[in-house]
């Protein structure tokens, strides 16, 4: 079996790389730099610039499924020009994925494209599955629902189309948590706002497995991507601390403080979603780390 992954060197594709290498499963993978192509037997990089077009046919030989991850990262200032590169790094790239499947002679059966919870609206009492249909008027919400209607057309060429609706990733080599865990240890962590909004997370453990079981078991349609007991953002603050051996003596950091820091991003860390994992458990997903504080215990003790 040979996978084509996108983004295969951010935080996610280099945890699923490994993945899929110990399960046997070959690796095709497009990078924009040539010099971070390489060679190996099970490893074969290809060249793609997408914002010329242009794409290396070969990427496309033997391959049986796509893994799209690619996306300029979300947690940078959102100018206005860093706000159309985050849309257009997802657009222009699964329009290329796209126009190459369709001109090139190729064995791919299924895409499985990286989304994100942040589809959903803000709500301190709605339980969000796969279901609902309300779209965030926010900045993140009109991005995930471009990103997922890009992925869509691929339907059009009798392709599986799986979309992974991710929560909060907890991971040690990037993502939020190093983010958060450096304020606590040094006596300075605090919740957000009123510390009450949901944060729907996931140990990256499990997400990856999550992709690889899609692939497995071809997913088709959207499932969310988050462990089975979201927190709000005070258990999580709380958690951290308490697995560190540190002690919350701030007050919580006011909205209009951060939102003078970060701009308009400061929604990153205001928004709640409470998103449901009761499909990916009915299809048969295991999570392996289910608990908050056994998913700290594993990343940070």
């Amino acid at each position: 079996m040979k996978i084509l992954i996108t983004g295969a060197t951010g935080l996610i594709g280099k945890e699923l790389v490994s993945l899929l290498l110990q399960n046997g499963i070959s690796i095709h993978y497009l990078t924009t730099s040539k010099r971070k192509i390489e060679g190996e037997p099970h490893y074969q990089g290809f060249f793609w610039d997408p914002q010329k077009g242009i794409i290396d046919e070969n990427c496309l030989l033997g391959v049986h499924a796509i893994v799209h991850l690619a996306g300029a990262n979300i947690a940078k200032r959102w100018t206005n020009s860093y706000k159309q590169e985050i849309i257009e790094s997802r657009i222009l790239t699964s329009d290329l994925l796209y126009k190459a499947l369709k001109n090139y002679p190729n064995e791919v059966k299924q895409i499985i494209s990286a989304s994100a919870i942040g589809i959903y609206p803000s709500s301190y009492d709605k339980l969000y599955s796969e279901d609902s249909i309300e779209v965030s008027s926010t900045f993140l919400g009109t991005v995930t629902e471009k990103w997922e209607d890009s992925v869509e057309k691929f339907k059009r060429l009798n392709i599986s189309v799986c979309k992974l609706r991710i929560g909060l990733v907890l991971a040690n080599e990037g993502g939020a948590l190093p983010q958060m865990v450096k304020p606590i240890k040094s006596g300075m962590g605090a919740a957000f706002g009123t510390g009450k909004q949901m944060q729907s997370w996931i140990h990256i453990h499990d997400l990856v497995n999550m992709f690889l079981f899609a692939f497995q078991h071809n997913w088709n349609g959207v499932y969310n991507a988050v462990a089975p007991h979201p927190v709000t953002n005070s258990e999580l603050v709380e958690t951290i601390a308490k697995t560190l051996d540190k002690d919350i003596i701030l007050p919580n950091v006011p909205k209009f403080l951060m939102k003078i820091i970060l701009g308009e991003m400061h929604i990153l860390l205001f928004e709640s979603q409470n998103v449901s994992a009761q499909k990916v458990l009915d299809n048969g997903f295991q999570f392996k780390f289910k608990i908050l504080d056994k998913a700290l215990d594993g990343l940070l003790a």
